[in-house]
C-alpha cells in the first residue's frame, strides 16, 4: 500500500482536483481502495480504519463491546481530536506566534477540553487495560496516536498516570511500530 503525501499548510486539500476527485470536504486522511471497479477515496480515519480492520480481532464481535468500542471512536473524532491534536497542530506546526486571533481565542478552551477528554480517558483506563475493555481495539488505535504525543500540544502526560500505562501497554503489542 503506498502513501500519498498532502500538505495541508501548502494547500493542496483545497485544490480544484483534490477537492473534486479525492475528498470535497478537503480533510485527509483519506483512504484509496483501488479495486476491478475502480478507484475509490473513503474519507474520515475512523471510516478508513473500520475498513481496514473489518473481519479482525480489533473489532469485537460482541455487539456491546462493539458498541463500546464504537463509542470511543466516536469520543476521538468529538472529544479528544478537536482538542488534543488540534492544539498540538497550532503549537507544535503553526506555532504560537503566527496563530491568527481567532485560534488565540481558542486555545485555552480547546486546552481545558484537551485536558477533560485525557481525564475521562485516565478514569476508564483505572479499571480495565484498554479502552474498550481488557483486549486492545480499534478503539486503541485510534485514540493512541494523538494521546501518546499529547505534550507536544502542552498536555502533561504525568498527570495521568493510567493514560501513561495504557500507551506503555501499546507499545509493548506485537508487531507495535512506532510512528516517525
Amino acid at each position: 500500500m503506498d502513501a500519498r503525501q498532502y500538505d495541508i499548510i501548502q494547500g493542496e486539500t483545497r485544490t480544484p482536483e483534490f477537492l473534486a476527485k479525492v475528498n470535497a470536504n478537503g480533510r485527509i486522511p483519506v483512504l484509496q481502495i483501488d479495486s476491478e471497479s475502480g478507484t475509490r477515496f473513503l474519507p474520515e480515519s475512523n471510516a478508513a480504519c473500520w475498513y481496514l480492520a473489518s473481519g479482525s480481532y480489533l473489532i469485537p464481535q460482541d455487539r456491546f463491546a462493539q458498541a463500546d468500542m464504537l463509542r470511543w471512536m466516536f469520543f476521538e473524532q468529538y472529544n479528544h481530536e478537536p482538542n488534543v491534536a488540534t492544539l498540538r497542530f497550532w503549537l507544535r506546526f503553526v506555532g504560537e506566534a503566527n496563530l491568527s486571533e481567532q485560534q488565540r481565542a481558542q486555545v485555552m478552551a480547546k486546552r481545558m477540553a484537551g485536558q477533560d477528554a485525557l481525564a475521562l480517558m485516565d478514569s476508564e483506563l483505572s479499571s480495565r487495560k484498554f479502552m474498550a475493555g481488557n483486549v486492545v481495539t480499534l478503539a486503541d488505535i485510534a485514540l493512541f496516536p494523538y494521546t501518546h504525543v499529547a505534550e507536544e500540544g502542552g498536555f502533561a502526560l504525568r498527570d495521568y498516570s493510567n493514560v501513561q500505562a495504557w500507551i506503555e501497554r501499546i507499545e509493548a503489542l506485537p508487531k507495535f511500530v512506532p510512528m516517525v
